[in-house]
């Protein structure tokens, strides 16, 4: 009896973690409106304090990767981070903002984004760089907040790049 008891425990443990409900559209617009106020603060972080300030919004767990534009494989999160690093050193303002995203919720704490970032940056020589990113990716929720878990960025071909 004791083990029918504990096998019906833990069979209804397990379908009930992996059985979620959809998410409901008041959820769905509660989660986008949280994350795009999380990349509203991350473009000002960058914008304010550079490249390095990306940092607390990379998820530094195993599961991190990331392909960024001129790239054909995915980067773990400590290369990210040496790359970040080394290019906060070149780089004196960058600012990015969104033409256009599209988030998609999948639970209450992963969705996906798409979209189109317009980037400005300025290097050490003061020379003006103007260029369009598209980009996607996976966001987790922590207990700190949202982070990038994972996704890809590439040059729009079509954009021109300006050199000012």
């Amino acid at each position: 009896m004791k083990l029918i008891w504990t096998t019906s425990l833990l069979l209804t443990v397990i379908f009930n973690s992996y059985s979620q409900k959809p998410l409901s559209s008041e959820s769905k617009d509660a989660i986008s409106l949280e994350i795009k106020q999380m990349f509203n603060n991350y473009h000002s972080d960058i914008t304010k304090k550079g490249l390095t300030s990306e940092f607390k919004y990379l998820d530094a767990s195993s599961d991190f990767f990331w392909v960024p534009p001129g790239h054909e494989k995915a980067l773990d999160y400590d290369t990210i981070k040496s790359m970040l690093i080394a290019n906060s050193k070149i780089i004196n303002f960058i600012e990015f903002s969104w033409e256009s995203i599209k988030i998609i919720p999948l639970t209450k704490k992963i969705a996906n984004y798409t979209g189109i970032v317009k980037c400005v940056q300025v290097d050490a020589n003061a020379n003006a760089v103007t260029f369009k990113l598209i980009e996607s990716g996976t966001l987790i929720k922590r207990k700190d907040g949202w982070k990038f878990l994972n996704g890809q960025s590439r040059n729009l071909p079509q954009t021109k790049m300006t050199v000012n």
